[in-house]
């Protein structure tokens, strides 16, 4: 039997042909296979090109963020990614400090700034000490003597820092070690006051409006008189500075007394009606030693700078 011209196999199964090999003829060349490069031994060889990890996503691109509809979108999600985080700032802080409550004690003019520097120096004149409320909230300070605030106080702390320094250099003892060790007795002095006035006020179970801001306030007065008290010293003595500590420190007592008195003790006591019972007799001698100890504190830290 001739097998020559057959593709059938054994059992009459056909052998399948394989398709050929499918040759890529090079562009250029369509009468040769692969291209000859063994004459060209000067050809550069092939080097790849990095083109960043931002390459896929086209931001390196030349020309992209010149686009006007790319820079607008660009914008547009900064300035919306900034009102976020100041949102959640704002929210964050307010938490910790209550920045609202904070510019009511600032809110001060010239006139109140004037009226309260001669009530701090010269309160004995002085008849009404209540706080005027409208709708339950006190009134701002520049309209109301009485109300507390931070801006004498804070610039009484500064002015204070400035005199002691002027004072120290007339005497030849200024350095800057001295002088921020003088910031920062006064600073936790105060701090320390405040924190005691607070545990007295829990321990004698005081139902007050008195906030924290009102105590730093009232115990920032007090830097008024130190100030009049250092520059009577370096204009009169040591004698100028004893007579006006002592007028300055009788007043902010007075003044403490007066303010407080309505702030501590019961209804019936800020009414001028007899004081009775042992909680509001707590409260009459709370509101004379948080007046008492004024004193002590202008006198500690002012003597040393004065000689």
């Amino acid at each position: 039997m001739d097998h020559s011209g057959s593709n059938s196999g054994p059992a009459g199964f056909r052998h399948r042909k394989l398709p050929a090999k499918v040759r890529t003829r090079v562009p250029g060349h369509p009468n040769h296979l692969f291209e000859d490069t063994s004459g060209n031994m000067d050809a550069q060889p092939f080097e790849p090109v990095y083109e960043g990890p931002t390459a896929g996503f086209g931001l390196a691109r030349p020309g992209i963020l010149s686009d006007p509809m790319m820079s607008n979108l660009a914008m547009a999600y900064g300035s919306s990614l900034a009102s976020q985080g100041k949102n959640i700032v704002d929210k964050n802080i307010d938490r910790f400090i209550p920045v609202s409550r904070l510019k009511y004690y600032f809110a001060v003019d010239t006139i109140y700034v004037g009226k309260k520097l001669g009530l701090l120096v010269f309160p004995y004149m002085h008849q009404n000490w209540e706080v005027q409320y409208q709708q339950d909230t006190p009134v701002a300070p520049r309209v109301e003597i009485n109300a507390p605030d931070l801006y004498i106080p804070a610039m009484a702390f500064i002015t204070y820092l400035l005199v002691a320094g002027f004072a120290l250099g007339i005497q030849s003892r200024f350095s800057p070690e001295m002088l921020g060790m003088l910031a920062s007795t006064a600073m936790i002095w105060l701090v320390i006051e405040v924190f005691a006035v607070l545990l007295s006020l829990y321990l004698v179970t005081v139902n007050t409006d008195l906030t924290t801001i009102d105590l730093v306030a009232f115990a920032g007065y007090k830097y008024v008189g130190m100030i009049i008290g250092i520059i009577a010293g370096l204009i009169f003595g040591r004698m100028g500075y004893y007579i006006a500590l002592a007028w300055c420190c009788i007043s902010v007592v007075v003044f403490m007394i007066r303010t407080l008195r309505l702030k501590i003790l019961s209804e019936a006591a800020a009414e001028g009606v007899l004081v009775r019972g042992t909680r509001n007799q707590l409260r009459m001698y709370l509101t004379m030693a948080i007046a008492a100890v004024q004193p002590f504190f202008m006198y500690w830290l002012t003597y040393h700078l004065i000689r």
